[in-house]
C-alpha cells in the first residue's frame, strides 16, 4: 500500500507542483536604498510580516515548502555518520509535527530535477591567500552540474554586488571568481539579502545559497534578526562553509531554511566539505501531510521532523525546513 502510494505521489508531484499555492514567500517589505550608508537615525531596512494578501492570480509555484488546499510538503534531508545521503528509508521511518502537535505522514517522495545555485563568496581582505583554494571548491562544486541547473555569483567585502546573474554555463561563473581581487572588510549579509532578492529570477522549484567565507559580518546594513525572518518568509535553502572559523549565524540560518553549515578547518578540507554539501542539495525527501490546524491565520508554524526509534542505525542526521507561515484570507 506504501508503495503505491510512493509511486503515485513521484508521479504527481509535477501537479503538485502547479497546483502548489507558495507559502515560505511574500510579507516582504524592503527599503529601497540598498546600499547606502547607515546611520544611527537610520530606520531598519527591512520590516518582515506574515503575508497579509493572497499571491497574484496566475503566479507561478515556486517553492520546497508548499501547500494546495490540503496537502503541505516538507523538504527533509537524511545523512548517515559519513555525510552520506540515505534515501532508502520509508515514511514509517518519520515523525512530523506542526507546533509541537505530531501530524500524520500522508505521501514521501523524492525531490529530483535540476537545481538553482546562488555562490555568496567572499572576497574580503582576509581571503587574500584563501582564493585559489576557494575558486577551486566552487569549481568542484560546478563539476558535478546536470542538465537544467543554473548558478549566480555574488561577491561581497566592503559592500556585496551582484558580478554574474543566472547562467547555466559553470565556465560563466569561473570565468567571473578569477577577475576578483580581495580586499576590503567583510558585508555578509548584505550579500545574503542580495542572493535571496536575485533567487525571486530562477528557474527551477529547487534553490540553494551556497555561502563560502572566512569570517563574520563587520560591514552590513542589515542585522542578524531581519535575516532570519528574511529566510523563513523566503523558499531558499542556505549551504554555508566556514574557513577556519565556526559559522554560528550561518548555523542559525542554514538551519531554518533546511540547509547546513559546515566548518573547513583547514584549506585542505575544502574538496571533502563540497562534496558532502553537494550531495545535500541534490538529495532529498518530501514529506506531505495534511494539517490539522487549517486556520489560514498567516501566523508562523514551527515544524520538526524526527526519525523513528527504530530507523537504523540511531546515528542517522535529519534535517528540514523549521517552519512556514500560514496563509492569510
Amino acid at each position: 500500500m506504501l508503495g503505491s502510494t510512493v509511486r503515485q505521489c513521484s508521479r504527481s508531484v509535477s501537479a503538485l507542483r502547479i497546483a502548489a499555492v507558495v507559502i515560505a514567500t511574500g510579507g516582504v517589505v524592503l527599503h529601497p536604498a540598498f546600499p547606502a550608508e547607515r546611520g544611527s537615525s537610520d530606520p531598519p531596512r527591512v520590516s518582515i510580516a506574515p503575508r497579509s494578501v493572497a499571491p497574484r492570480k496566475g503566479a507561478a509555484p515556486h517553492s520546497n515548502l508548499r501547500v494546495d488546499v490540503r496537502m503541505i510538503l516538507v523538504p527533509v534531508t537524511v545523512t548517515d555518520p559519513f555525510a552520506r545521503p540515505v534515501m532508502d528509508l520509508p515514511a514509517d521511518s518519520f515523525h512530523l509535527f506542526e507546533n509541537n502537535v505530531e501530524q500524520k505522514i500522508v505521501s514521501l517522495f523524492r525531490e529530483e530535477g535540476p537545481v538553482s545555485v546562488g555562490f555568496i563568496f567572499d572576497s574580503s581582505s582576509s581571503m587574500h591567500k584563501r582564493m585559489d583554494r576557494s575558486i577551486a571548491a566552487i569549481r568542484q562544486f560546478l563539476g558535478n552540474a546536470a542538465k537544467g541547473d543554473e548558478f549566480f555569483l555574488v561577491k561581497f567585502a566592503d559592500r556585496a554586488s551582484l558580478v554574474q546573474g543566472f547562467t547555466p554555463d559553470p565556465e560563466a561563473i569561473l570565468d567571473r571568481l578569477s577577475a576578483i581581487q580581495p580586499d576590503g572588510w567583510t558585508a555578509l549579509l548584505d550579500a545574503i539579502y542580495l542572493g535571496v532578492q536575485q533567487m525571486k529570477f530562477a528557474k527551477n522549484s529547487r534553490r540553494a545559497l551556497f555561502v563560502l567565507t572566512d569570517g563574520g559580518d563587520n560591514s552590513s546594513r542589515y542585522t542578524e534578526s531581519e535575516m532570519v525572518n528574511l529566510i523563513r518568509e523566503t523558499d531558499v535553502r542556505v549551504f554555508a562553509i566556514g574557513l577556519f572559523e565556526r559559522p554560528r549565524f550561518l548555523e542559525k540560518i542554514a538551519a531554518e531554511s533546511g540547509g547546513k553549515a559546515y566548518l573547513a578547518h583547514n584549506l585542505k578540507d575544502l574538496p571533502e566539505t563540497v562534496d558532502r554539501m553537494s550531495n545535500e542539495i541534490r538529495s532529498q525527501y518530501i514529506l506531505g501531510y495534511y494539517t490539522n490546524n487549517p486556520e489560514n491565520d498567516g501566523k508562523y508554524r514551527k515544524l520538526k521532523v524526527a526519525l523513528a526509534p527504530s530507523s537504523p542505525p540511531k546515528s542517522l542526521s535529519v534535517v528540514w525546513r523549521h517552519g512556514y507561515y500560514a496563509p492569510l484570507d
